[in-house]
């Protein structure tokens, strides 16, 4: 049987004065022992309905901050704002996914999340620092994680790196809060499998908060 199609969207930076994009092995290193063939994407507007049509599944992964007037909220200014190509691109493949193609499955990491929560009429906190006074323990740290639904998303401790947070998660179901609140997965129970985690779960040792997503996710696009 052929391995599922995945996805794996793509980040950009600035390297000898030319856009160039990347991604960290480790998402393509987790959805190969999953069980699905990883395939990173270059950040081409243009090519959102093709790609939409063409995979089995998807993994936006993360990367810098969101620039929030297209989703109707002024953007932070100590925020560090990803590529507009970027997010031009992935917010148009997230919108054509959810109107045209809603089966296909979709893991959202970190500003994967983020974005999933934008496009679906959510809202960020875009600076933590501002309001959290234990904001350093979601930098590049592990942490516990509370499920709402244990049947869905068990509670366990997973490493994220983030100082930004869903506020709102507008048409998404929220599945687990960190112990000071913060909104760390969310799902839409109306389809197979999307589901948005504030974590990295290709960084985070749990099987079921890890891997298992990976997983879940390949099981899904069969």
């Amino acid at each position: 049987m052929a391995r599922p199609l995945v996805g794996i969207t793509t980040d950009l930076i600035e390297r000898t004065g030319r856009e160039t994009a990347i991604c960290t092995t480790a998402y393509a290193d987790a959805v190969w022992r999953s069980g699905g063939q990883p395939v990173l994407l270059v950040p081409e507007v243009a090519s959102a309905a093709e790609l939409a049509g063409r995979f089995d599944a998807f993994v936006f992964t993360g990367g810098d901050d969101p620039r929030t007037e297209p989703f109707g909220q002024p953007t932070h200014p100590k925020i560090t704002p990803v590529f507009e190509r970027r997010q031009a691109f992935e917010t148009r493949l997230l919108e054509i996914l959810r109107d045209e193609w809603p089966e296909t499955p979709v893991l959202g990491v970190c500003l994967g999340m983020q974005m999933l929560a934008l496009t679906r009429g959510g809202r960020l906190n875009q600076y933590m620092p501002e309001t959290h006074a234990n904001h350093a323990e979601h930098w590049d740290h592990d942490h516990s994680v509370v499920s709402i639904n244990e049947s869905i998303l068990p509670s366990g401790v997973v490493h994220s790196r983030h100082k930004q947070a869903i506020e709102d998660a507008g048409s998404m179901r929220v599945l687990a809060t960190a112990p000071d609140g913060t909104i760390e997965a969310v799902d839409d129970p109306l389809v197979p499998f999307c589901v948005g985690v504030q974590w990295h779960p290709e960084r985070t040792p749990d099987g079921a908060l890890g891997v298992g997503l990976f997983e879940r996710l390949i099981k899904a696009s069969r």
